[in-house]
């Protein structure tokens, strides 16, 4: 009997030693999705993926980084004046953890619009400017980030 008991501890060992290892080894789930719509069913396509993107990785207990990237027509999503989603995205930046959800402005398409319209425009404080939208989805897919165009 003692014997079993020795192999049973072994085998435990060797299975949290194994698990330990597959864990570390995991890839990370990070997805970035383009906003480049004026279109509100666009804007709330795009944040439902975000949802069940988070609720599917973290029902298995796996984190996951979502970065949503508006540039061109789509950055009426992240403008504090006109965003039709704005509710929605403090939601789900509140609500996002253990998950990490990143909201990316154009700053290329700010300025653009900034000139044509003759005022600064205001970004919702959930988002964060970057200097052009294509070049972060351009980067993010060179370090592995798996794309989506809702």
């Amino acid at each position: 009997m003692r014997t079993f008991w020795k192999l049973a501890a072994a085998f435990t060992i060797m299975f949290s030693m194994f698990s330990a290892a597959h864990a570390a080894d995991a890839k990370p789930h990070r997805i970035a999705i383009q906003v480049d719509q004026n279109d509100p069913a666009t804007m709330n396509l795009a944040l439902n993926n975000v949802t069940n993107i988070m609720k599917y990785y973290g029902d298995k207990s796996e984190a996951v980084e979502v970065e949503v990237v508006a540039y061109g027509p789509g950055l009426n999503m992240f403008r504090d004046d006109k965003s039709p989603v704005k509710d929605r995205l403090k939601q789900i930046s509140e609500m996002a953890f253990p998950s990490k959800v990143t909201f990316s402005a154009c700053g290329n398409t700010k300025e653009g619009m900034e000139k044509k319209e003759g005022h600064p425009i205001a970004i919702v404080p959930q988002a964060s400017v970057v200097p052009s939208g294509v070049v972060r989805l351009s980067e993010l897919q060179e370090q592995g980030w798996t794309y989506i165009k809702p």
